[in-house]
């Protein structure tokens, strides 16, 4: 007769065993147990996308996030992605009123007038622009904004940087770009790496280029 083999629970010596516990991981406050939230936290946030069409999608979803919460926005990005022609700023540039209404009559999406508005007045706006990633990443200086913060408490509001992206977005004929939308959007697309200190996001996020002005600095290749 063989042997049995050794188990979780049944050992060559016979003993049982307790399952080992999942390692504990640490993420940022505003992080909750959905795990769509998690997700979005572990592999997207604050990660640097230079993709045009995912930081024009982005500012998109950072607009209708306004006066709502970002998982409001986040379990509805599938059916705005149907809704909005794939976040496709040349198709949506050609949007008329008669497109808006037709989304206004779709459940799944959020249905604010003004906000599907700004969706084909920011693509125009977008596609008006030579190289839309570069006027983005001149926020930044072209590098990402490594932050050190301890606590979401310390992180503002709307930086400096957020600041000067919503003047020149609104200059060329964006809306829904006020500072605190262009606060998260720089954070979303890793212009800004605020992963707080405890997170274990935090390590790698911080060592992928030098910090930015006046900034504490980095530990390159420190995993």
């Amino acid at each position: 007769m063989s042997e049995p083999s050794a188990t979780p629970h049944n050992t060559a010596h016979g003993a049982a065993t307790a399952p080992s516990a999942a390692p504990l991981i640490h993420r940022c406050a505003w992080c909750n147990d959905d795990p769509l939230y998690i997700g979005y936290h572990d592999h997207e946030w604050g990660v640097p996308s230079r993709d045009p069409t995912h930081l024009f999608e982005m500012l998109l979803l950072e607009g209708f996030q306004a006066g709502l919460s970002w998982i409001t926005v986040l379990r509805k990005r599938e059916a705005f992605r149907d809704a909005l022609l794939g976040f496709d700023a040349q198709a949506l540039a050609a949007t008329d009123d008669a497109w808006v209404q037709d989304r206004l009559r779709n459940p799944a999406i959020i249905r604010n007038r003004l906000k599907l508005e700004a969706v084909g007045r920011n693509a125009r706006a977008w596609r008006a622009i030579s190289d839309p990633v570069d006027l983005i990443w001149s926020s930044v200086e072209g590098h990402p904004r490594i932050h050190h913060y301890a606590t979401a408490g310390d992180i503002p509001v709307a930086g400096p940087e957020a600041q000067t992206l919503s003047r020149r977005l609104k200059k060329l004929g964006f809306t829904f770009v006020g500072p605190t939308i262009c606060q998260s959007y720089l954070q979303a697309i890793g212009c800004l790496m605020d992963h707080t200190t405890d997170c274990d996001r935090y390590p790698a996020l911080s060592s992928f280029t030098t910090p930015g002005p006046g900034r504490a600095p980095s530990a390159p290749g420190q995993r």
